[in-house]
């Protein structure tokens, strides 16, 4: 997790990879840990959309900018744990697996999610983010000044 001794943070960083990673990434991962909770779905997979907010240069007034796709679930293990799942896009398989690992996350298996399929998850992240910087890094142009005297 993030270190945070307050829960809810922990939760959240959690519930944010899950969210930001490819479905495929957490399909792959869902599929090598083996876990088959057993669970009922409070919420099936449902598409919809939200709407996206943003400000004029990071500090100006809000704005929408548009809706996004995302799709939605909830569950509930035989144990009473609940996790939800919210993914952008249209993958239902994605959202489901999201809320069963934030379910999970609640349990004593927690450890082994946490091994098996978030720090994969974690890493991929970062070195997803260190590829893009390095590629802004690339681009990068040094301006200075040349002195000029004056007549």
């Amino acid at each position: 997790m993030d270190g945070s001794s307050d829960p809810n943070i922990a939760r959240k960083a959690w519930l944010s990879l899950l969210a930001k990673a490819p479905a495929a990434d957490v399909a792959r991962l869902w599929a090598t840990a083996g876990l088959t909770p057993d669970h009922t779905l409070l919420r099936a997979p449902e598409i919809g959309a939200v709407m996206v907010r943003g400000r004029a240069g990071a500090g100006g007034a809000p704005c929408n900018l548009g809706e996004m796709t995302v799709t939605r679930a909830s569950v509930r293990l035989s144990d009473g744990a609940v996790g939800h799942g919210y993914v952008q896009g249209r993958d239902k398989a994605h959202a489901t697996q999201a809320a069963l690992v934030d379910a999970l996350m609640q349990t004593e298996e927690a450890g082994k999610v946490e091994a098996m399929i978030l720090a994969p998850l974690r890493d991929a992240a970062e070195a997803r983010k260190a590829t893009r910087a390095d590629k802004a890094a690339a681009t990068k142009v040094d301006f200075f000044t040349i002195a000029r005297g004056e007549d």
